[in-house]
């Protein structure tokens, strides 16, 4: 019997009764249920062995049986409604509750934050849009690489935001020369499926960076000896080890089954392991064998929750960084000011912007001070949102034009951005009403992380919507994004891309940051229009210890914990 019609049926004897214990036969329950009795019998069974009820037959002729209910209707209607939340059906959920949003609302605020279950801490975080892949190979937003970041373990990693590399897999590195580097394995690391992590792991892991452009000075990666690894450059970096904290350059196992989806089922060596990963769920354990301290917290639960539900939401430890700064409450962890901004990013090379008047009529009628206006009547006026006139706050790149901007013709344009995202779709419906002033249409196209990232589609495509966060990287960290996402190929003429790759080369052989502005103030003047700056930061709940935001809006899951009542 289905779990379904068997609340069905306890329904009818819960309203029979009014909920209240009672003397009664076998033959008068068959007859509420509309069964034989022994139907009657296997159902009371069954609620029996859910602990919904007591059923104490009677002895002898004539004589009464017992039924005492144990759960009322309405706390089974709330489980069930649970179970519908944690599957990510929120009108199942709602509809379960006779479509009483005050008991969703309640529910959803009941089900989040940190709790203790069988002496495990649990921690349950909404989340506004499905997580994608966590293979640290493909192009991540930034959430998924706050999380990859807790799964898997570099050979290096910053420390917080002062831009110091300290040990991770490797307890010490040195620079043999300016194209040698080696590093040192620490002994005894384990995977998650429990395997020890070898050289050949590291060897495989690190060669793979060679296809990035970033990584395109990586010639060859070898162990002269145990615990040791050989990267050999073909032009000098400096930084190199700056270049390895990058989630791309985690270390992953040489051998996987060809079954097995680096993405869905991601093996790492980090403080947690994915113990469930479900479009609406994603559930991280702590990994025993890790061979740092060991998480405080056991279990991260992230509840995908669409943007109806997350409306029903009281802040608290919810994790939704682009939408953080929206809440009117008292946070006990300042903001911060993301290190990047929104931007639009012109295709240059088969766009309207490969045209010299549209670009400048693109750059002038789409800036900032243009835009943010209108963004209040399109539903943004709850997002802390501050124009940019750079990629970095600070920067003062994006001038500001004396003349009125005048499209060259009325025609149509195609706006690209990611799709599951917020605040998208509301800049695209400003971007809209501002150019049907000139007689210009706006296609819109939402696309995936690896379509958007890749450049597919951009022969369509004349502008790109979207935002870069250098995070922890501060503003070197654009020498990064442009070196491995293949969009700035799609967008950007030959020209700019020998530019970019000047500035990095350059930027690699003296060490100098300043490289990082010159070129960003290159790609403001011909490519790019510099959007907003956002404020990021975690809300956190009394009950949980140690929260501090990251340079991606997230919290270090392995040091918060719970202190009980």
């Amino acid at each position: 019997m289905s779990g379904q019609r068997l609340r069905a049926q306890f329904s009818r004897l819960y309203h029979h009764f009014n909920g209240e214990n009672t003397d009664t036969t076998l033959q008068a329950v068959a007859d509420i249920l509309v069964c034989t009795r022994r139907n009657a019998r296997m159902v009371l069974s069954k609620l029996e062995e859910q602990g919904w009820l007591t059923w104490q037959p009677s002895v002898g002729r004539g004589k009464l049986s017992r039924l005492a209910f144990l759960r009322s209707e309405t706390a089974l209607r709330e489980e069930q409604a649970a179970s519908w939340l944690v599957q990510g059906k929120m009108d199942h959920a709602l509809a379960c509750l006779d479509h009483d949003s005050t008991k969703l609302a309640a529910l959803i605020q009941k089900q989040m934050g940190p709790s203790t279950q069988n002496g495990r801490q649990i921690v349950r975080l909404p989340y506004y849009r499905q997580l994608e892949t966590l293979d640290p190979r493909e192009p991540l937003r930034r959430s998924e690489q706050h999380l990859v970041g807790q799964i898997f373990n570099g050979l290096v990693r910053y420390r917080g935001s002062e831009r110091i590399v300290t040990p991770d897999l490797a307890h010490h590195w040195e620079a043999l020369s300016p194209t040698h580097w080696r590093f040192y394995l620490r002994p005894g690391v384990r995977f998650h499926d429990g395997q020890p992590m070898r050289e050949q792991d590291v060897i495989a892991s690190l060669s793979a960076l060679s296809t990035r452009r970033f990584f395109a000075h990586l010639s060859r990666v070898d162990s002269p000896g145990p615990r040791m690894i050989d990267v050999h450059l073909s032009s000098p970096d400096s930084r190199f080890d700056h270049a390895l904290t990058l989630p791309e350059a985690v270390i992953r196992p040489a051998e996987r089954h060809p079954s097995q989806s680096l993405g869905y089922q991601p093996i790492g060596t980090g403080p947690y392991r994915v113990a469930e990963k479900q479009p609406h769920r994603l559930v991280l354990e702590a990994f025993d064998d890790y061979f740092g301290y060991r998480a405080l917290t056991d279990e991260i639960q992230i509840m995908v929750f669409d943007e109806a539900a997350m409306c029903y939401l009281t802040p608290s430890t919810s994790l939704t960084p682009e939408r953080l700064a929206s809440h009117q409450t008292t946070l006990s962890q300042k903001l911060e000011m993301d290190q990047g901004a929104g931007y639009l990013l012109l295709n240059c090379r088969d766009g309207l912007a490969k045209q010299p008047a549209w670009r400048e009529y693109l750059h002038a009628k789409l800036s900032s001070l243009q835009l943010l206006p209108r963004l209040a009547h399109c539903g943004m006026g709850e997002y802390r949102l501050f124009n940019a006139y750079g990629l970095m706050p600070g920067w003062m790149h994006h001038g500001l034009s004396s003349m009125s901007p005048v499209a060259p013709s009325p025609t149509s344009l195609t706006v690209a951005y990611l799709s599951d995202h917020p605040l998208y779709p509301l800049i695209a419906k400003a971007i809209h009403a501002h150019l049907l002033e000139d007689g210009i249409q706006v296609k819109t196209l939402a696309l995936s992380s690896a379509d958007y990232f890749s450049g597919q589609y951009g022969r369509k495509i004349d502008i790109w919507l979207g935002a870069m966060s250098f995070g922890e990287r501060g503003q070197a960290g654009l020498f990064n994004w442009l070196g491995t996402h293949d969009l700035v190929l799609s967008a950007c003429t030959d020209t700019m891309l020998e530019s970019i790759e000047r500035h990095t080369q350059r930027w690699r052989e003296t060490q100098d940051d300043s490289c990082a502005e010159h070129l960003a103030r290159r790609l403001v003047e011909h490519q790019m229009v510099p959007l907003f700056h956002i404020w990021m930061g975690v809300m956190a709940t009394p009950d949980l210890q140690d929260v501090a935001s990251n340079a991606v809006g997230w919290f270090d899951f392995k040091a918060v914990w719970h202190k009980p009542h």
